[in-house]
């Protein structure tokens, strides 16, 4: 049932960098679909806060690993609320940090299939309906391994420079067809209780945010990263950004740390 709104899915919508986004989208008057794997009670929830707040929102879960997950959301959402106009790519597959090993071969394989096959997927199912129609948007969300590897992230590394790579090729062949392909570095820690949070542990994370948060801004705050997400997502084609590292004002950037 459209809504006559532009719509923005959100793949990994959790309740830091994801779903602060698809909150931003919606209150600027997007349908927003925001979907994740697991935390329903969460996912329904923000769905609820969007509704509340004036927005429409949809939430739906998913397993993007499963096979042909990906391609039915897009050609579900496309048929049943509309054309997708902007494609939030936050799904990532940080396991810690694991020496050698540690990395399975199951770990290593599942870093590459959520961090850049994903993404190939929703490309090869999304990118000809979006150049049908006269373009598009396509936001993915990166990390500092992208740019550089580091002990104990053997799949994590190798699965999102694998994406940093495929944006590129992306925006070679579809920025011309008017296609805006984004690749966002998320060079620093993200205030976010279900992924930081998760990786830490309750007690590491409660002194991180003592140290770096409530007002201190040492941890990017989602909300503010989520206007960062909403000004690409509307720059004229003159001036496209198709790469950007953003990290608090205190932090040392990736490349002299």
């Amino acid at each position: 049932m459209s809504t006559g709104n532009p719509v923005c899915l959100v793949l990994g919508a959790g309740a830091g960098i994801g779903g602060t986004v698809g909150k931003k989208f919606a209150a600027e008057g997007y349908t927003t679909v925001l979907c994740r794997r697991s935390d329903e009670e969460g996912l329904q929830k923000l769905v609820r806060d969007i509704k509340s707040d004036g927005g429409s929102a949809h939430g739906m879960m998913i397993n993007a690993i499963d096979e042909n997950t990906i391609e039915d959301l897009i050609v579900n959402v496309e048929r049943d609320i509309g054309p997708i106009e902007v494609l939030i790519f936050n799904l990532g597959a940080q396991f810690g940090d694991r020496t050698l090993a540690d990395t399975t071969y199951k770990t290593f394989e599942m870093g590459w299939r959520l961090t850049s096959f994903a993404l190939f997927r929703v490309a090869k199912t999304l990118a000809p309906l979006m150049v049908a129609r006269g373009g598009g948007k396509i936001l993915v969300t990166s990390a500092t391994s992208s740019m550089r590897g580091n002990a104990g992230q053997h799949a994590h590394a190798a699965a999102i420079g694998g994406r940093r790579l495929l944006c590129q090729s992306l925006n070679a062949e579809l920025a011309s067809q008017n296609i805006h392909v984004c690749h966002i570095v998320v060079d620093a820690a993200v205030e976010a209780p279900d992924t930081l949070g998760r990786l830490l542990g309750e007690e590491l994370y409660g002194k991180l945010l003592a140290e770096k948060a409530n007002g201190k801004d040492g941890l990017v705050i989602p909300e503010k990263l989520a206007e960062t997400y909403y000004h690409i997502a509307h720059q004229h084609r003159s001036a496209w950004t198709q790469e950007i590292d953003v990290r608090p004002y205190a932090e040392q950037p990736w490349w002299n740390n």
